[in-house]
This record gives structure tokens, sequence and C-alpha cells, in this order.
């Protein structure tokens, strides 16, 4: 299947233009504790700008921020504490580097204030689920990652089931990407993530990742989080600090397959396999 490539805008910044073969590289700063790879390491906003200068120091293309886990499980925090862990650093993370910025959350109130503080990226893990949020995307044209979750962080991996899992997110995601432009949100500034490990079996997971192709023929610029996460520990039997080499592999096999934005803990261990990979010209599959 060939695949498009399309451009991905946010508030003027492309991100990912139509002439990128390689995939671009999203590296992750978390500011929640209780988050399941990484949690407790950066807490103050200095120690988030530091680890997006190293981040981007890396080879990371665009930093994405979060302030609430959404490991499987979690209960959310209340917007106060959000704002509180989230705006200082994300002021702090746009003083110190050039990459653009991503907020990873969920509320409206948050991707202001973070916009507003120098984000250009929401990355929605509910895609709109907060009926403001198309709102607020709109009117700082920012761009919006869309990402396919079934059910809430707490109970998303109850008991997840799907009829076709593949179909059913392309669904999903083909009604949010209309939802976002009939709200304001230009077609070039959304992004997809169908969300693996997001109410997924890894039977699921699997299924999604050798399908890839066909959520790439969406519309929208395809992004794959996949670093680190339970599939990868229970193919490898590894710990998630043990899963750079599964996660890496991992994410070439989405870009191989259209991710054309990966979502990676381990930035320069990713773009090193990136330029191995270039320099053997496989990015044959994008039209």
């Amino acid at each position: 299947m060939r695949i498009p490539r399309l451009r991905w805008v946010a508030r003027g910044r492309v991100i990912v233009s139509e002439s990128d073969l390689a995939p671009r590289i999203m590296g992750i700063v978390n500011l929640d504790p209780g988050s399941f790879s990484d949690g407790g390491r950066v807490v103050t906003p200095d120690q988030a700008a530091a680890r997006a200068r190293q981040l981007e120091a890396e080879g990371a293309d665009l930093i994405d921020v979060g302030g609430e886990s959404t490991r499987p499980g979690s209960s959310g925090i209340t917007l106060e504490e959000e704002l509180r862990r989230v705006e200082p650093a994300i002021a702090a993370i746009a003083a110190a580097i050039r990459a653009p910025i991503s907020v990873d959350t969920s509320k409206a109130e948050v991707a202001a204030r973070a916009l507003a503080a120098g984000a250009c990226v929401i990355n929605d893990v509910t895609a709109l689920g907060d009926p403001r949020m198309a709102e607020v995307a709109a009117e700082y044209q920012a761009g919006v990652v869309l990402m396919h979750m079934q059910g809430s962080p707490r109970d998303m991996q109850t008991n997840p089931h799907y009829g076709d899992v593949t179909a059913e997110v392309a669904a999903m995601l083909a009604e949010r990407i209309d939802r976002a432009a009939a709200a304001g949100v230009p077609r070039e500034n959304l992004a997809i993530d169908p969300g693996f490990g997001f109410g997924k079996t890894l039977e699921h997971n699997l299924m999604l990742l050798r399908n890839l192709e066909r959520l790439a023929t969406l519309g929208a610029v395809l992004l794959v989080g996949l670093s680190r996460k339970s599939m990868i520990g229970t193919i490898t039997g590894r710990e998630p600090g043990e899963r750079t080499a599964g996660s890496v592999a991992a994410a070439l096999v989405a870009a191989e397959r259209g991710a054309r934005v990966v979502r990676v803990h381990d930035v320069a261990p990713t773009r090193h396999a990136i330029r191995v990979y270039s320099a053997l010209g496989c990015w044959e599959n994008e039209s």
C-alpha cells in the first residue's frame, strides 16, 4: 500500500512536511511522579527544561510534556494540580529549546494555559473528549493529536473487546478528524494516534501494528507511541527501563508502515536506528 505524504502544522510551524521521508521523533518529558516508566525523574520546571534540552540535543524534533499519568488503572489528578505541574514547566522549556512543544492533556483549560505559555500542539488521549478542546485548538490554530482509547485509563484494560480492532479504531479516528475540522481546526493541523495499550490487549496491539497502513490513509499524519509499553514488556520479558531495544524495533516497524511521528522515551537510540534505516533507503512505501 502506498502511503501519502502529508503535512502537519501547529501554530504556523511545520512539524512534518510532505518532503520528509524519515519519521519525526517526539521526546517525552513526564512530570507525573506516578508515570509507569520514568515517574519522579522530572519534578521542577528547571528539571523539565534540562530534560527537554537533553532530548533536543539527542535528536528530538518535538517535545511532549505531560503532567498526568494515563497508565492503566490511574484515576487522574485535579485541574489545579495539573496546571501547577504543567504551566511553569512549559514556560521554562519554551525558554530553553527551539523544538516545538506538545502538551499531553485531555483538559481544555490546561491546553489553553499551556499554549499561552509556549506550546503549539495538544496531545489529547481522549480525542476531544472535553467539549471545549476543539474550540481551544481552533482559537490557537494549534496542532492536535487525536488518540483512540476504549474506556478510560481507570478501566481501559479491564476487558477490552473489538470485532475488528483496526476498522473500529479507524472509524473512531475518522469521526474525530471530521469533528475537529467542523470546529475550525484545519485538517493539516491534525495528527492521529491509534493508542497502543489504551483499551487493547496484546493481540489487539499486534493487529493494529500489522495493519498500520490502513490508518495512515485517513487523511492525517499518523503518530505512534509504543515506547516501553506493556506489549513490549510482554514480548521481551523486560521491565520498563529495560525495553529500549524492543521499543526502537517497534518504532522502526511503525515508521515503515506509515507512522510519520514516533513518540519515545529513548531519543538517541531511536535517532541512530532511523539514521541507519535511512542510509539504506528504506522509506520506499510512501508516495
